[in-house]
């Protein structure tokens, strides 16, 4: 069984347009070639079967059927209506001019389509009606199909029509196969980033932050629906989703993997809103749902879903789909803006990081490496009996050591990223193995971790502001001792660094100015940095983001102790 249900598709306006306008005017053309009303009871049948394609176009089985009984009915009034209105000569047999004019309207509805296949299908089915009802229908010089003006009025509409579908079919393989114009990389880069600058300066609020934008979505989605839970997801590779905003009284653990059976993965492959009676999170206390999955699709391309859910029965029916999508299709567009805007910040500041590695590494560091081989010569050619220009060249030497141990630990920290597979507790780990083993140390780790990931930006703050920490405490705590705790399920997540070391306000100003960073650092991911005093010594700096998590929601996490 299905776990959820496509949305009705809306009939095109203009297939609906067209088929009245023929109609109308087919009834017309019968009315002055027979002069009988009779006769307009085929304008009906017409009505009739053309009906169902009309009210329910996205059926695959039910819409070709109908516009195949269509061209049926047609192809039979057709032959009725000219041995009606046969006349002598070379008129007899034109009364099926009067009709055949409808059969643009199936024709048009498969183009529209892109269903040329079926158009083709439906010519030659028309044909043969054609054929098999003017040979049985009899006029007063003979059969229909011995009449040549019946025979050239259906072989002029029936070539009409084919060339009409060919010169479609034709245009939309040109359309589809157009070469693109090649722009220059840096230029065009450029360009688009001189735009994205002024129009971000233009947004409300002047924001481009994927996280507030979502919040603000689902603030106007409840404000039209009921929504018990509701989320904003997006995709983070790996065929996975991640959650950007949620709301509701209890955190959901959404079904964030594109390859399962769920409502959530249908809806992004169709790109089209889909509904549900189950819940899409992995766990739920069961009890009555209603689902919606709404894609948010700007252009071709899905940039994200949005999930809201109900504790009743039928809570989505087709008018509050149509109020959501409302509201998700200029949404889309913004959290697009937004999406792209973050990885190229995100490029940015790594290709930053590995410039001033790289300038570090080939300048300062490599002139104080310098700075220690002369120390050593001066130290190998001393040989007079100066015991304290010794000792001070010694003293010198050590503090160069110290300082190119920290410029390493600077570039570790500037290359320092969260790698895809590994996670950010993974990351985090092992920096703080590195700095509390070059720092003399005893790291205590503390790790749990879910298997649903972060935002890639999300997840590179909570690294810098660890990292911050764990320097802090090295450099000016003075501590012998270093917890540090990582629990990530998202949108939740907490990172917290102690310390046994003299406590926050006997240290140095440039460790407060680190406080301050991190401080930054959280704001821009709208989590809330806390700074308390550790018992019996020492600092305990953590950051927060969203709500605490209930424990019986979490999946697949682990926990690594490590320690002397």
């Amino acid at each position: 069984m299905s776990a959820s249900t496509p949305v009705r598709v809306q009939p095109h306006p203009l297939a609906a347009t067209a088929r009245v306008v023929m109609l109308a005017l087919v009834a017309v053309l019968i009315l002055l070639r027979t002069r009988d009303v009779g006769q307009l009871r085929w304008v009906l049948l017409l009505a009739v079967a053309g009906l169902p394609t009309l009210l329910a176009p996205g059926q695959r089985i039910l819409g070709p059927l109908s516009r195949a009984a269509e061209v049926v009915v047609l192809g039979l009034a057709a032959s009725q209506i000219a041995a009606l209105g046969a006349g002598g000569g070379s008129l007899a047999g034109m009364g099926a001019s009067a009709v055949l004019p409808y059969l643009a309207v199936p024709v048009t509805v498969t183009a529209l389509r892109r269903r040329f296949r079926e158009g083709a299908a439906l010519l030659a089915l028309t044909a043969a009606t054609l054929l098999v009802s003017g040979a049985f229908t009899g006029v007063a010089s003979g059969r229909q199909l011995g009449q040549l003006g019946y025979l050239a009025v259906c072989a002029q509409w029936l070539i009409l029509a084919g060339l009409g579908l060919y010169a479609a079919s034709t245009l939309h393989r040109v359309m589809a196969v157009r070469p693109e114009v090649k722009p220059q990389p840096y230029a065009e880069a450029t360009r688009l980033l001189t735009q994205l600058r002024s129009v971000a300066r233009q947004l409300p609020g002047a924001t481009l932050d994927p996280g507030g934008i979502s919040e603000h979505l689902l603030e106007e989605l409840r404000a039209v629906t009921r929504a018990d839970r509701a989320a904003v997801l997006s995709a983070s590779g790996g065929g996975r989703l991640v959650v950007l905003a949620q709301v509701g009284v209890d955190r959901v653990d959404w079904e964030t993997t594109l390859d399962a059976d769920s409502a959530i993965a249908d809806a992004w492959a169709s790109q089209q809103p889909q509904t549900a009676s189950r819940s899409q999170a992995r766990s739920h206390r069961g009890g009555d749902v209603s689902a919606l999955i709404v894609p948010l699709v700007a252009g071709v391309r899905t940039v994200g879903l949005v999930a809201l859910e109900a504790d009743v029965a039928q809570a989505y029916p087709a008018p509050v789909v149509d109020r959501v999508t409302a509201l998700t299709r200029p949404a889309a567009l913004r959290l697009e803006a937004a999406l792209l805007f973050d990885e190229v910040r995100s490029l940015a500041t790594n290709e930053e990081r590995q410039r001033l590695a790289r300038e570090i590494h080939d300048g300062v560091a490599q002139e104080l490496v310098m700075v220690g081989y002369g120390i050593d010569n001066a130290l190998a050619t001393v040989h007079d009996d100066a015991e304290e220009t010794a000792e001070s060249l010694r003293t010198l030497r050590g503090e160069v050591t110290r300082v190119i141990q920290e410029l390493r630990l600077s570039l570790f920290e500037l290359r320092s990223e969260v790698d895809r597979h590994g996670g950010l507790a993974a990351a985090i780990a092992e920096y703080a193995r590195t700095v509390g083993a070059s720092g003399g140390l005893r790291v205590h780790l503390s790790l749990d971790e879910s298997t649903a990931r972060l935002p890639a930006a999300t997840e590179a703050e909570l690294l810098r502001i660890a990292q911050e920490a764990v320097t802090n405490a090295r450099k000016h705590a003075g501590a012998a001792n270093l917890w540090v705790t990582c629990e990530v399920d998202p949108p939740y997540a907490q990172i917290e660094v102690s310390d046994d070391g003299q406590g926050i306000a006997d240290q140095r100003p440039d460790g407060r100015y680190g406080l301050a960073i991190m401080a930054e650092r959280a704001e821009r991911i709208r989590g809330r940095l806390e700074i308390r005093p550790r018992q019996p010594s020492g600092t305990t700096v953590a950051v927060v983001l969203g709500a605490s998590p209930r424990r019986d929601n979490v999946r697949g996490t682990a926990t690594v102790g490590e320690g002397e």
